[in-house]
């Protein structure tokens, strides 16, 4: 359904893309931002679940500034070596990285974000910095940014099992935004993930999107 393309940045470099666009006029769009990972077939697949659902979905591939056709293993190799890449890549390059993708398929309409684990908190700043609207999925690193004055909606999702996202921390952003949308699932870290048996949660995943489509039919489409 997708298609590769090439997304010119802030900084004279471009980063590649998948691209899925839907079947007739887009109800608007949405940048799909990858675990730390990479653009594996798991996001590409949520791109065409988006596409599917009406929406021009673009995940873009935030390592090439780092190193080309990165996809990692979800196993301890995988993970430390995306913890390393989203380190030395930074958050402030990653929100250009949105920003520039939002700009490349802004003829879709309005545009939005959803992001998954490290991706989460990419999507939140997408919001607070931005003003896209945005979905952050198990968000570990929102914490230090929940006190910045937000620009768009923002609705959450987290696991109460996740041992990397505290009650204390759900609490914090039930506290420092209050008028967002806040969710919590029987399920651990990464429960949309559905390519990983060992973090997939069926019911919480599929309760998830039907909120977050919801989310953007009122934000995107309905606007």
């Amino acid at each position: 359904m997708g298609e590769s393309i090439n997304i010119p940045t802030t900084r004279t470099h471009c980063i590649g893309g998948y691209l899925a666009r839907p079947q007739g006029r887009p109800k608007g769009g949405v940048i799909v931002i990858q675990e730390i990972f990479g653009v594996t077939a798991h996001i590409r697949n949520v791109a065409d679940r988006f596409a599917a659902a009406g929406y021009t979905a673009l995940a873009p591939a935030f390592f090439d500034h780092l190193e080309s056709g990165v996809e990692l293993g979800y196993d301890k190799t995988g993970m430390e070596r995306g913890k390393s890449l989203v380190a030395e890549l930074g958050l402030d390059r990653a929100v250009e990285d949105v920003a520039s993708a939002a700009e490349a398929i802004s003829s879709a309409g309005r545009i939005g974000t959803v992001g998954y684990c490290w991706g989460g908190t990419v999507a939140l700043l997408s919001a607070l910095r931005l003003g896209l609207p945005s979905v952050s999925y198990y968000g570990a690193r929102n914490v230090p940014f929940l006190g910045e004055k937000p620009r768009a909606p923002v609705m959450f999702h987290f696991g109460e099992k996740d041992p990397s996202i505290p009650p204390e921390a759900v609490a914090r952003h039930r506290e420092l935004l209050p008028q967002m949308e806040l969710y919590t699932y029987p399920a651990g870290h990464a429960f949309n993930r559905d390519v990983d048996p060992h973090a997939y949660d069926e019911a919480s995943a599929k309760l998830a999107w039907q909120r977050t489509l919801a989310f953007f039919d009122r934000e995107l489409a309905g606007a």
